[in-house]
């Protein structure tokens, strides 16, 4: 039987389960220094406060997320293993981060 030089492979059961990689080596590592950044682009001019280098795994952060959302009264998300928070106020936002026992950096001007 003649294969066409065209024609590639889509799906096979040749090997079985594909194995992903395991997701603690997708969390990237901590420095020990949570930053606090401000950012507006992209966002029609409000500005958002993204916090990044927690070194946490995604349901950790949702939960940290939950309680700084709560404490600042806005919103936010999290998103690539940062916490995206809808407030300019960085010096509250690292209070309640210090109260955690986090060391906190104002970065960013």
């Amino acid at each position: 039987m003649k294969t066409d030089p065209n024609v590639s492979l889509v799906y096979s059961t040749d090997k079985g389960r594909i194995n992903a990689e395991p997701v603690a080596a997708l969390i990237p590592e901590s420095d020990g220094v949570v930053r606090i950044y401000r950012d507006s682009k992209g966002r029609k001019g409000k500005g958002v406060s993204i916090i990044s280098g927690l070194g946490l795994d995604d349901s950790a952060l949702k939960i940290l997320a939950q309680t700084l959302k709560k404490q600042c009264c806005c919103g936010g998300t999290v998103k690539d293993f940062t916490i995206e928070v809808q407030t300019d106020n960085r010096e509250q936002l690292k209070l309640l981060l210090e109260k955690l026992n986090y060391k906190v950096k104002l970065a960013g001007g």
